[in-house]
């Protein structure tokens, strides 16, 4: 089957597939530079698939990684609509992913980082089947307003940042905590101190614990 986004896939050991991760890079980034949170996940994780795909355009300054989104183009209402266009796609090829494996939103977890983050919350609330969480590290929610309009599922969400993020100011954390209570969203969210632009050991740990709860793995 083709897919129409190019990704990277880690699958189990055995052939069973029970639930699935996609992991979102940032900007500039790629399937094989998320993919690297999978190296420790899997081991704690059986029976589960991990998909990494590209973004759907070339990064507008670093023509080697993709990009989500432009952001050329410091305007609102520009990033707004690309990000929407992005979004289409990013659904269309969850469709693809559970039809080829036979899942269910209620088995997949969506996971970013940076840009990667703001499109898992983006799908993860705007879609009428209810994901089994979101997963994001250092990012923020693109468009309050315009997605406080287009809610259609709450599901389970960790947000992690760094409180020295040079990239996406921390801020960002807690105005989408705000968010996530004021519509009553199950949130966790853990700012790590002295952390940058970047996933460290400990936020990738709070992710595998999450991960285990949502999928229920005891192991």
């Amino acid at each position: 089957m083709t897919f129409c986004l190019n990704a990277k896939m880690i699958k189990p050991a055995g052939e069973k597939i029970n639930n699935a991760v996609i992991l979102l890079h940032g900007y500039g980034g790629d399937g094989n530079d998320i993919a690297t949170l999978s190296i420790n996940w899997r081991r704690f994780l059986p029976n589960t698939l991990f998909i990494c795909p590209n973004g759907p355009e070339r990064c507008s300054i670093n023509p080697a990684g993709y990009q989500w989104f432009d952001l050329s183009i410091e305007d609102e209402r520009y990033v707004t609509e690309k990000a929407l266009e992005s979004e289409k796609i990013l659904k269309r090829f969850i469709e693809e992913i559970k039809t080829k494996f036979n899942l269910h939103n209620s088995k997949i977890c969506l996971s970013g980082f940076s840009q990667g983050c703001m499109m898992s919350i983006n799908v993860g609330l705007s879609d009428k089947e209810k994901f089994a969480g979101v997963i994001g590290f250092s990012g923020k929610i693109i468009n309050k307003s315009n997605l406080n309009n287009r809610i259609l599922s709450k599901p389970s969400t960790l947000l992690i940042h760094g409180d020295q993020d040079e990239i996406v100011a921390p801020v960002n954390l807690l105005e989408a905590k705000d968010f996530f209570e004021r519509n009553k969203i199950d949130i966790t969210t853990k700012m790590l101190k002295g952390c940058g632009h970047n996933i460290p050991i400990e936020a990738s740990s709070l992710g595998l614990t999450f991960l285990k709860k949502i999928f229920n793995i005891n192991s």
